[in-house]
Parts: structure tokens; C-alpha cells; sequence
């Protein structure tokens, strides 16, 4: 959850939660670390944080439709988000497209 560490390029970084949603890094803001997110929708409406834990348990690993501001133009974007199940956790890191 460092902006200037080794897991975050531009607008690209890593995300971890864990599996009820809870924020365990957050690559782009680390204000978001400790919060449970599990209710928070895009601006479709899509709760992509319960659909990412959803998919997780399920699948274990999955590439993930959804809307979210891009830290660096400060728009919301279409993003993509690969993320991979490991443990009690859910790993993810996306591009805007």
C-alpha cells in the first residue's frame, strides 16, 4: 500500500482483499486498507468487490469486468481485473482499457 513501492506502475497496481472483503493493500490508495468493501458498486451498479470474493471461492481465479476511477487521468474507466485466489485472500491487479 505504498504509492511509490514496487507494486504499483502509473496506473497500474495490486489490490488484495480478504475474503469477506475487508482491504488487506491497495496499491493506489492506502486509505482503503481495513475498510470491507463488499457492498461497493461501480457506477453501473455492479458490487464488483462481492463479485471478485463471489468468483474467487468459485473459480479461484478470473478476469473481472467493471468501472472504477483511474488514479491517474481521476476518470472513471472501464477496467480489467485479474485476480487469483490464495488462501484466505484474493490477489488482483487490472488495466484500464
Amino acid at each position: 500500500s505504498n504509492k511509490q513501492g514496487q507494486f504499483i506502475d502509473r496506473d497500474l497496481y495490486l489490490v488484495v482483499y480478504g475474503l469477506d472483503g475487508t482491504v488487506r493493500a491497495h496499491g493506489a490508495n492506502e486509505k482503503m486498507v481495513g475498510k470491507n468493501l463488499i457492498e461497493l458498486k461501480d457506477v453501473d451498479g455492479k458490487a464488483f468487490v462481492k463479485e471478485r470474493v463471489d468468483l474467487a471461492q468459485s473459480k479461484g481465479t478470473f478476469w473481472q469486468d467493471y468501472k472504477f476511477t483511474n488514479p491517474v487521468s481521476k476518470k472513471i474507466e472501464p477496467k480489467q481485473m485479474y485476480c487469483e485466489k490464495l488462501d484466505d485472500a484474493v490477489v488482483c491487479g487490472g488495466v484500464y482499457k
